[in-house]
């Protein structure tokens, strides 16, 4: 009896002081944050910048991976999950949207996409610049076919270093015959002294586009590989469906852009990579910089910057000789 009485209360003992052990640790923990709540010390500084290549379009050097603007506007492809925008609006509050950016630059990404027609986006970027900030953004503009030219104004008043039009805008002007639209569009961004771009999901915009002399900076063109499941259609499926038809499918046929981009002598800033986390970074990363695009434009979430930019920092020296020559 003795015996079991000693083992009985030596199990109660154990017990309560198991159940005790969080508790205690929460309580510490309590104590701790409260004193460091108190503190006046200011923050230790933030880590050195590290460094990630570079290139440059004109006059303006840009890290080879750009910090995508999606994201931070509340906004993402995902499939026909209806969810996920209203839950990014959610996440990315203002102080968390300076977060991100701040630890771009920690990693060594100086460039991101930003909207100018989002007020609240260049409220935030204002307030990020007055902390210190230095990240800089090219505008990702829609503009009225009457009225090219105040979004470009109001991009310039904003601080961007450069402006595009939007893809699926540029797609749409295509599509309509309005070439000369976007030549007047090019010429304007250009005479507000930014470098001045055209993006597009369908490969025959860059080609129009091209072809028509319209001289635009750069230009981004959507990239990446089909080995993703949502990609896997047949055939007969893949020639009927509009490129707008199904959330983020937009490469279609890669290898034809991989072959026209690979004559085009013009700074490519290759954007969807990942398919919109559906392909891994490092995936993704290699068939952008190997087949030739100069940047990568990729919507992310603070916790993903730091894997992020260390793989592309690893891919882009591991693609230094690759076949197309880098025209940035």
């Amino acid at each position: 009896m003795k015996n079991h009485s000693s083992r009985r209360k030596f199990l109660q003992t154990s017990t309560a002081a198991t159940l005790a052990a969080p508790l205690l640790m929460s309580l510490e923990e309590y104590a701790l944050k409260a004193q460091e709540a108190k503190s006046t010390a200011p923050p230790p500084p933030p880590s050195p910048a590290t460094p990630l290549p570079m290139g440059a379009i004109g006059k303006v050097k840009i890290s080879r991976l750009i910090c995508g603007g999606n994201l931070i506007s509340g906004y993402a492809h995902s499939r026909d999950l209806i969810y996920v925008s209203p839950l990014l609006a959610h996440y990315f509050s203002d102080e968390k949207i300076m977060e991100t950016w701040a630890l771009c630059e920690q990693h060594g990404i100086n460039t991101m996409i930003l909207n100018p027609s989002d007020a609240r986006a260049v409220a935030v970027y204002e307030r990020y610049r007055a902390r210190g900030g230095r990240m800089q953004y090219l505008a990702q503009i829609g503009p009225p076919k009457n009225d090219l030219k105040t979004i470009v104004t109001q991009a310039r008043d904003a601080g961007a270093v450069g402006a595009f039009l939007v893809g699926n805008q540029g797609d749409s002007w295509i599509r309509e015959g309005d070439v000369k639209l976007v030549g007047r569009l090019i010429a304007i961004i250009k005479d507000h002294g930014l470098i001045s771009g055209v993006a597009g999901h369908e490969l025959r915009t860059v080609k129009t586009v091209e072809e028509a002399g319209c001289e635009a900076d750069f230009y981004m063109k959507t990239l990446h590989s089909t080995k993703y499941w949502s990609s896997q259609r047949p055939e007969q499926e893949k020639e009927v469906i509009d490129n707008y038809a199904i959330d983020n499918y937009w490469c279609r046929r890669p290898q034809e852009t991989i072959a026209y981009m690979s004559e085009l002598k013009r700074p490519w800033i290759a954007y969807k990579v990942l398919a919109a986390g559906a392909i891994h970074p490092r995936a993704g990363f290699q068939h952008a910089f190997e087949n030739g695009a100069d940047f990568a434009a990729v919507g992310m979430f603070d916790f993903q910057i730091a894997e992020n930019a260390g793989v592309a920092r690893q891919v882009v020296k591991a693609t230094e000789s690759r076949q197309r020559e880098w025209c940035a």
